[in-house]
């Protein structure tokens, strides 16, 4: 009789194993497929060069919202360039290799990389924005314990008036208000928490990881993580850099593929 008592799940779980295989997790690979491509330590890694200048790519990684490339840029001119990881762009392209449109327009699908300066300002805006909301949940917490205190005070003076029931009734209403107080206190805790310890890993990214805007001497070069926006319905990035000349770009074509991650069940 105890098999029985499994039958509904062994009938439920093919459709919830179906479920489950629909949500696996997508796992995102950006493989050079134009200029000098080498395996570098497993990873390919690929090179253009174009009017004295050289962009030396490789796919990094996905960090939340970016496609992050480990990216070097060498200056063979003859004089100093300023380098700006924001200026780094990249065309969408479809399985045709041809530009995709925006939504809603007829403009080609060109993307910036990320401004690690302007973003590491973001982030301490939102961090200083956190601590004072924390500040103001505190207040408000405060001045809700200071309301329910003073009710609870209220109806336990008036008690003699009250019948058991009336009693036991407010009791519980209050006991619950300073649990819904404890409880909301420990929400805005852990939300602030939360938010804090991804802002400063945002704040590490962009400060220690990143590429950072600089003037790059003659015969030098400069290394650093590029933070491409992640965009899913591309089956291909061209990665652009202009060169000093204003009239060319190094170009760096990147196909995109997004797996999910399968688990295959051993033999035994």
């Amino acid at each position: 009789m105890k098999r029985v008592r499994y039958l509904p799940t062994l009938i439920l779980l093919p459709g919830l194993l179906s479920i489950l295989s629909g949500c696996a997790p997508s796992v995102y690979q950006l493989r050079p497929v134009s200029g000098d491509v080498a395996l570098i330590e497993g990873r390919p890694v690929t090179k253009a060069e174009k009017d004295g200048i050289v962009v030396v790519a490789s796919y990094e990684k996905v960090d939340m919202d970016y496609v992050v490339l480990d990216v070097e840029v060498k200056n063979k001119t003859e004089q100093a360039i300023d380098l700006n990881p924001a200026d780094f762009s990249v065309y969408v392209l479809n399985r045709d290799k041809d530009t995709l449109t925006r939504p809603n327009t007829y403009q080609p699908y060109i993307r910036q990389a990320a401004d690690p300066i302007y973003e590491a300002d973001v982030v301490a805006r939102n961090q200083i924005r956190e601590e004072k909301r924390l500040k103001r949940a505190r207040i408000i917490n405060t001045v809700l314990l200071v309301a329910v205190i003073a009710s609870d005070v209220a109806s336990t003076t008036s008690r003699k008036n009250q019948t058991f029931d009336q009693w036991a009734t407010n009791r519980a209403s209050h006991n619950a208000a300073y649990q819904a107080i404890q409880l909301k206190r420990m929400i805005d805790h852990g939300s602030f928490a939360d938010k804090m310890q991804r802002y400063d890993y945002e704040a590490y990214r962009w400060k220690q990881l990143a590429l950072k805007p600089t003037t790059v001497p003659a015969g030098e070069s400069v290394r650093g993580f590029v933070y491409l926006p992640k965009t899913q319905e591309a089956a291909y990035l061209l990665l652009n850099y202009p060169t000093p000349s204003e009239n060319d770009k190094v170009a760096l074509l990147f196909e995109q593929r997004q797996e999910k991650v399968t688990h295959k069940r051993r033999n035994r």
